[in-house]
């Protein structure tokens, strides 16, 4: 069995390796890079992206992240692409093919197919002198001095190169497009992620109870009232404003401070002018405001300023939002 610290010195390799030729990377983005860019995004068809090996599952990924940031893609394995796949491509498509080496026979083959096609090819490769960087009409330079591996042959670094370079693609699109928190959303309704994006504070207290009390409601109803409607606080209205909050922690700090509690009422122990928070507000924004304040609730307001519930961090909790 391998030492740990001897383990702990690889890992550490490994890491310093790969961040080292990825910071090398910038180095490599050049007019090529800008062209490809540009010409991807006055582009009207989709990003077909290609490769084969380990540099097909780095495909899939960008592939995910296009998508995801409004640059309609799709994924085509190399081999599959000559036996029936090359029907995908359509006539404004942009065709992007990783390879480390470029020199792959599948690559070889695909690559005056793409041509014949009329489609512009970008290469993304560690050798911009190959085939396939010869061939492309944009060459995406790569190259790593060596891969992570002991024995410089499995593909660690060059496969990291290529998905950081994917990245930085997406993003100079995300940008061109002027792609907004909004949009985002549109493409990941699903999840916590999503859920960041597209609830609102309306969204979460529409099943929940509504504890209310006026100004000169006894303090043994008052608690009643709170515990009944299960949300650790209660609006004080009068004339259907509100005009103060009452929280568990005021209970509990009125009875430290009264030996009796028989004379007091709501107005005795709200905090008056209580913080609302809008009903259309965004949950997000919701649990923002709960941390900068420290409190666990917030009464909620409707556009006219009525009351129309608390919303609690619970709540965000229970949506995965916190």
């Amino acid at each position: 069995m391998k030492k740990t610290n001897s383990i702990i010195d690889t890992a550490h390799q490994t890491i310093e390796l790969e961040s080292s030729a990825i910071a090398n990377l910038k180095n490599f983005i050049n007019s090529d890079f800008e062209n490809a860019v540009n010409f991807i995004f006055k582009s009207k068809g989709r990003v077909i992206i290609t490769g084969i090996g380990k540099s097909a599952i780095i495909a899939n990924k960008i592939v995910a992240t296009l998508n995801s940031t409004g640059t309609p893609s799709i994924f085509m394995h190399a081999a599959d692409a000559i036996h029936g796949d090359l029907g995908n491509i359509q006539k404004e498509d942009v065709v992007i093919c990783i390879s480390k080496s470029g020199n792959t026979p599948e690559i070889k083959v695909l690559v005056p197919l793409i041509q014949n096609y009329g489609n512009k090819l970008i290469a993304i490769t560690g050798n911009p002198s190959s085939f396939l960087g010869t061939q492309a009409d944009f060459t995406l330079n790569c190259h790593v001095e060596k891969e992570a591996c002991p024995n410089n042959l499995a593909p660690t670094t060059s496969t990291t190169a290529q998905l950081v370079l994917g990245d930085a693609l997406a993003v100079c699109l995300l940008n061109l497009k002027d792609f907004s928190s909004n949009d985002f959303a549109k493409y990941h309704p699903g999840g916590a992620l999503g859920k960041r994006l597209y609830l609102r504070v309306a969204d979460l207290i529409a099943n929940n109870k509504m504890p209310v009390v006026a100004p000169d409601t006894k303090i043994k109803d008052v608690i009643v009232e709170i515990s009944n409607k299960r949300m650790g606080a209660t609006a004080v209205l009068e004339n259907s404003k509100i005009v103060g909050m009452i929280t568990d922690g005021d209970i509990r700090r009125m009875l430290e401070a009264n030996e009796s509690i028989t004379a007091l009422t709501a107005a005795d122990v709200m905090s008056e002018n209580p913080k609302t928070m809008p009903a259309n507000a965004m949950a997000i924004d919701a649990l923002h405001t709960l941390e900068n304040f420290g409190i666990t609730q917030i009464l909620v307001v409707d556009e006219t300023d009525s009351y129309v519930g608390i919303i609690h961090l619970h709540d965000l909790i229970k949506e995965g939002i916190f």
